[in-house]
C-alpha cells in the first residue's frame, strides 16, 4: 500500500486539508501519517485515517524522516511556508534532504502535490 506523509506549516493548514477533501477518495486508498496539528485537522476535516506523529517544533519533522531513511515513507506533502521562519527550520532541512538521499517524492507546493498525487494514482 502505498504511504504518505502530509504536512503543513500553519498558514498552509488550511491550504492542504483543502487538498485532502479534494482528493479524499484517493487518499483513503493510502496509509497517510501527519505531523500532530495536521494530522488533528485532517481527522476533524475529514473522513481519513491518519497516524498523527508529533507536531513540527516537537520532533515529528524528524519522526517522518526516519520514516523515509528506513524506507517506509513513499512520498511526502509537505505545504511550507516560505516567507515565514521556522524555529525548527534545522529538523525541516534534514527532512528535505533525507527525501534527496533516498529519493524519495516530495512536494512543497499545491501544483507539486497534485502531481505526486497523480503520479500514485497511475
Amino acid at each position: 500500500m502505498t504511504r504518505i506523509a502530509l504536512i503543513a506549516h500553519d498558514e498552509k493548514k488550511p491550504e492542504l486539508v483543502e487538498f485532502a477533501q479534494t482528493h479524499e477518495s484517493q487518499l483513503r486508498d493510502y496509509d497517510l501519517i501527519a505531523t500532530g496539528t495536521t494530522g488533528k485537522r485532517l481527522l476533524e476535516e475529514t473522513d481519513l485515517d491518519v497516524d498523527r506523529k508529533e507536531s513540527g517544533p516537537l520532533g515529528g519533522d524528524m519522526m517522518i524522516g526516519a520514516e523515509v531513511a528506513a524506507g517506509n515513507l513513499d512520498g511526502i506533502v509537505f505545504l511550507r511556508d516560505p516567507l515565514r521562519a521556522q524555529p525548527h527550520e534545522p529538523d525541516i532541512s534534514a527532512l528535505l534532504r533525507i527525501c534527496d538521499v533516498h529519493d524519495t517524492a516530495l512536494a512543497t507546493n499545491l501544483s507539486s502535490a497534485e502531481f505526486l498525487i497523480e503520479g500514485f494514482a497511475e
